[in-house]
């Protein structure tokens, strides 16, 4: 039953966004199917985003469709399926004197010119907006740490049981294996890092992690490096991201030049030889430093500036998320946990979520007439406690505007919250990255007991939640949006104007609304609600 019900939402899908032909790339992440296409302007947006199981889109340099945790995992092979079978079953296409036009029916006739330079006009626009330098680095470094994080975070889970054990004299023959599992990712971490790094900036993966394997093999402490010996694993991730960077342009470099009968053997040899030695002799001791003064002003921050520094990021962290900028953070909770075995940031970055969760059960308690509204935030709800904050965002709070302000007080709110505590000394940090909202307890590490820690955590989604439901409830709606939204879609105008509120928010009606996303709804009128996400299986 879970498989149908997987493959008919694949099916929905495929025809929307242009068919199997229209298709490049598919792949997933966490959350997202991400589609790579090659005509953008034959996907159909608003009928994509009314299918049951779609919570919403996003656009970058490929194409994401959020289907949820769990959802997107079962989909994507029933939709790659699909996308085989259509190929195979299509048939050569015939010579045309005038080329048809493809994708969604037009309202009125048009011209292949007139198709393609449509495309080439949505084309250009998505590649001004997102393919900026700083974007396009950030999303390198998202893949080649992202597909780390399932093994982060269940190694995480196995360290916080372990520990536990460990604490409390349980299982004394157990807990030695239960680290080993907990430890084995994390000590030879930088050789994924660099495989991945590798495979990302198109160099042989395997050399990348041959490469990267130097700096946790152990007897590279037997080599001493400006009048100190090295150390394993020193430089880490960061490390081994440059090593494996190296090595894609040494490699390069030798394709180049390397006469083919004699490829095979001189270019690994001459790329590990080389990248190796300028690893050892450079880059360990650069990047050592580097991770050194993250966690040295990780602790520095959060000890003088907890609340001041846990304001800032816990209000943030949702506008970077929406520029995608919160990629930039990846490789800094990573040398973290390698380095002091949790990051400190994330547990403040969570506080987010608590916002985005307190703004919709306000949202919900403000509109109770809007019956389609209130569906979608009680199906997105769960997702949002256990931290999946996107359903959330797309299906509510972003497309209304101003709640996603609010949303964003809440969580600066709890930021500030967990920020105080990191300057009393007590330090709240998580084994992995990943998850968030109740999902994150399993995985809290810090300076203190495990029962202080979440009495902390827990204390910050409180603050979360209280503080976005009340900036929302009071402060996220003007008295036009209340009218226009407190109404069922399909009610007609007299039952609005019997909808219209008498308890309306402090604001002046003549005050705008903040924007709502790109392409959305303008302020004030109603948002086209995500439907209710697939249950996961």
């Amino acid at each position: 039953m879970a498989e149908n019900k997987n493959r008919a939402l694949a099916a929905a899908i495929l025809p929307l966004v242009g068919g199997a032909a229209n298709v490049t790339t598919v792949v997933h992440c966490m959350t997202r199917l991400r589609l790579g296409l090659a005509d953008r302007s034959l996907v159909q947006d608003e009928a994509l985003k009314a299918v049951p199981g779609v919570m919403g889109v996003v656009e970058d340099d490929t194409y994401q469709i959020v289907l949820g945790p769990g959802t997107v995992a079962r989909v994507t092979p029933e939709f790659e399926a699909l996308v085989e079978e259509e190929r195979a079953a299509a048939p050569a296409p015939a010579p045309q004197p005038v080329p048809a036009s493809a994708g969604a029916p037009e309202p009125h006739p048009v011209t292949a010119e007139e198709l393609a330079a449509r495309g080439a006009e949505i084309k250009a626009e998505r590649k001004a907006r997102n393919a900026t330098p700083l974007k396009l680095f950030l999303r390198r470094i998202a893949n080649i740490f992202v597909p780390l994080i399932p093994a982060l975070i269940g190694c995480g889970i196995i360290a916080g049981v372990n520990g536990l054990l460990t604490n409390l004299g349980w299982a004394p023959g157990v807990t030695p294996a239960l680290g080993a599992l907990a430890s084995g990712f994390m000590a030879l971490i930088a050789v994924f890092v660099g495989y991945n790094t590798a495979k990302e900036f198109g160099g042989t993966p395997i050399l990348g992690g041959a490469v990267a394997s130097i700096i946790v093999f152990p007897g590279i402490g037997d080599v001493e490096v400006f009048g100190s010996k090295l150390s394993p694993g020193q430089g880490g991730v960061l490390g081994a991201l440059g090593a494996a960077v190296l090595a894609v342009y040494v490699e390069r470099w030798c394709r180049r030049w390397v006469p083919e009968a004699v490829d095979v053997l001189v270019t690994p040899t001459v790329t590990v030889l080389v990248s190796g030695l300028v690893t050892v002799f450079g880059l360990m001791f650069v990047a050592g430093q580097i991770a050194s003064g993250i966690g040295t002003g990780a602790d520095w921050l959060l000890e003088n500036t907890g609340a001041f520094a846990g304001l800032v990021l816990g209000g943030l962290f949702l506008p970077l998320v929406m520029l995608g900028l919160h990629q930039a953070l990846i490789p800094i909770h990573t040398t973290l946990i390698e380095s002091q075995g949790y990051t400190a940031l994330l547990p403040i970055l969570a506080m987010a979520g608590a916002g985005q969760v307190g703004c919709a059960v306000a949202v919900y308690l403000r509109l109770r007439r809007n019956a389609s509204l209130r569906r979608t935030i009680r199906s997105a709800m769960p997702a949002g406690i256990l931290g999946v904050g996107e359903p959330l965002i797309y299906g509510v709070s972003l497309p209304l505007g101003r709640p996603f302000i609010t949303a964003c007080v809440g969580g600066a709110a709890g930021g500030a919250f967990i920020g105080a505590f990191s300057m009393l000394g007590d330090t709240v940090g998580s084994t992995a990255i990943g998850p968030s909202g109740w999902a994150l307890f399993p995985l809290l590490a810090g300076n203190q007991s495990l029962g202080l820690l979440i009495a902390v955590y827990g204390g910050g989604l409180l603050t979360g939640y209280l503080v976005g439901f009340l900036a929302t409830y009071f402060f996220g709606f003007s008295k036009q949006m209340l009218s226009d939204l407190n109404v069922d879609a399909g009610e007609s105008g007299e039952a609005r104007a019997e909808a219209e509120p008498t308890d309306a928010a402090p604001d002046s009606p003549e005050a705008p609304d903040a924007p709502g996303t790109p392409g959305g709804p303008r302020p004030g009128t109603p948002p086209a609600p995500a439907p209710a996400p697939a249950p996961s299986s």
